[in-house]
């Protein structure tokens, strides 16, 4: 008991240096970061921790799970950059510590400490560990579901059983159906090479089932009865069914996507062990697994791949839930050379922290609306009128000066946007102005592209001031007409 709780303090502190320190550095970045900040906040200031909104306006991207993590942050420390990033850093931990117990219980102490500073030192867990998005709180919950799954099925124990239908429930809450159909494929498979598919019918399948409904008509349910078809045509209709089968990024829908993604997330530790065991695989034939156990784990991390490897949509973070079946399968081939092991984690813990200050830090600066919104701040006034001009929606502003801004456009583009077929057009929610209808009654300022004054001025003429550039936007002023 002694050595275990060395081993928690240990990772513990690691956690803490790698994973919290500096994340009040850390600003809100636009797009993805920025609108899951704004909608929390939105929320929080309309007292409404039901249906997600953003720029005054429901929004159906993502369920509710992650957004009440962001409010209860909210609501402890404040709107902050900390805070925003605080229940991804809580759940990079635990995320740390469910490797570590999967890894003594599958096998021993040794190989789920290995496992746990292995993922730990990970790039893309490093990354998604900071990150203000759902998916570090849906690996948890897949990984809980499938790890429960699993010991259910070699132990009998029927709570694992059930605390798998609830983690899935979870997970639905969290990013969507793919919490249920990714983890349920993976048993499926699992147990058709077991040749053991009765495992399924028994009484407690029904009765997870019904937990898990349990779980996901807690907000589905009432969600459909406030909004209707909205509700489904845009949640399952653009950000499910669309997402899977149309590419929202073309140049990235390439068969080696994943592979790049691969071998940058296990950085430093892929380029490693990947050459040692394809050397190790020419000397001998790698055969399949025999014992559940690898097969479980080998079945997991390659049908998470080839899932999101064929959706027409790719996104860095899609295949973060093979984290720890990769961990617990790289791990004994560290093990038999410990030093390296030591070196490079070493290497790697003081290169994160050198990199959050030097490099993350100001990069996300750049990419953020923090700067110009500390700027022009103290001219925004209850009654200007706030927009944004060719520069996308930039959910940062909005957030870092908690107001609600809206998106000036030509008239003939806002009759042009006006059909309801499904379409990537449904991800921007923010109300439109044509150009024609902006006040000269109140002072108006605008967020746009640098150097952006000519277009600017050709679409809504007046006498504008700069009130200056950061990073990638600039903020012009219009005072109200005499």
């Amino acid at each position: 008991m002694k050595q275990e709780h060395k081993v928690i303090v240990g990772l513990t502190l690691a956690w803490l240096l790698l994973y919290v320190l500096g994340n009040n550095f850390l600003v809100i970045t636009d797009p993805v970061e920025g609108n899951y900040a704004e909608t929390a906040r939105e929320m929080l200031a309309a007292g409404d921790y039901f249906s997600p909104q953003i720029y005054g306006n429901y929004w159906y991207d993502k369920p509710i799970m992650f957004y009440l993590e962001l409010i209860a942050a909210f609501k402890l420390f404040g709107l902050s950059d900390f805070s925003a990033r605080f229940f991804p850093a809580i759940m990079s931990w635990c995320g740390i510590m469910l490797t570590y117990w999967t890894g003594k219980r599958f096998y021993n102490q040794r190989t789920g400490l290995y496992a746990a500073v292995l993922m730990m030192l990970s790039l893309e867990y490093w990354y998604l560990g900071h990150a203000v998005i759902t998916d570090m709180t849906l690996f948890i919950a897949e990984s809980v579901s499938l790890i429960g799954f699993y010991i259910a099925y070699t132990e009998k124990n029927v709570k694992w059983y059930y605390a798998a239908f609830a983690a899935s429930g979870i997970a639905v809450l969290t990013k969507g159906p793919i919490g249920l159909c990714l983890p349920g494929l993976i048993i499926m498979l699992f147990l058709l090479w077991q040749r053991d598919f009765k495992f399924l019918f028994n009484r407690h399948t029904l009765g997870g089932f019904v937990l898990f409904f349990a779980v996901v008509s807690l907000w589905y349910v009432p969600m459909y009865l406030q909004h209707g078809s909205d509700f489904i045509l845009t949640f399952l209709g653009v950000h499910n069914v669309l997402r899977a089968t149309v590419s929202e990024h073309p140049r990235d829908d390439v068969w080696y996507y994943y592979t790049l993604i691969f071998m940058a997330g296990f950085f430093p530790w892929s380029f490693v062990f990947v050459p040692a065991k394809i050397r190790q695989w020419f000397k001998k034939c790698p055969c399949l697994p025999q014992m559940p156990r690898e097969r479980f784990l080998l079945l997991w991390a390659v049908t998470v791949f080839v899932v999101f490897q064929s959706f027409a949509t790719k996104y860095v973070s899609y295949t973060f839930p093979y984290m720890i079946p990769v961990a617990l399968l790289m791990v004994s081939w560290f093990q038999q050379h410990t030093k390296l092991f030591t070196r490079m984690a070493g290497a790697m813990a003081v290169t994160y922290v050198a990199l959050l200050f030097l490099v993350a830090a100001p990069i996300m600066h750049e990419r953020s609306a923090h700067d110009i919104a500390v700027m022009v701040k103290p001219h925004l006034t209850a009654d200007t009128q706030v927009y944004c001009f060719n520069c996308g929606e930039p959910a940062s502003f909005a957030f870092y000066t908690e107001t609600i801004p809206r998106r000036l456009e030509s008239r003939e583009r806002i009759n042009a946007k006006k059909n309801k077929e499904i379409s990537w057009d449904a991800k921007n929610v923010m109300s439109l102005t044509a150009y024609d209808e902006v006040s000269d009654d109140s002072p108006v300022m605008v967020i746009t592209s640098v150097n952006n004054y000519e277009a600017l001025n050709k679409a809504v003429p007046g006498q504008w001031q700069s009130l200056g550039a950061a990073g990638e936007y600039q903020v012009y002023y219009r005072p109200a007409a005499k």
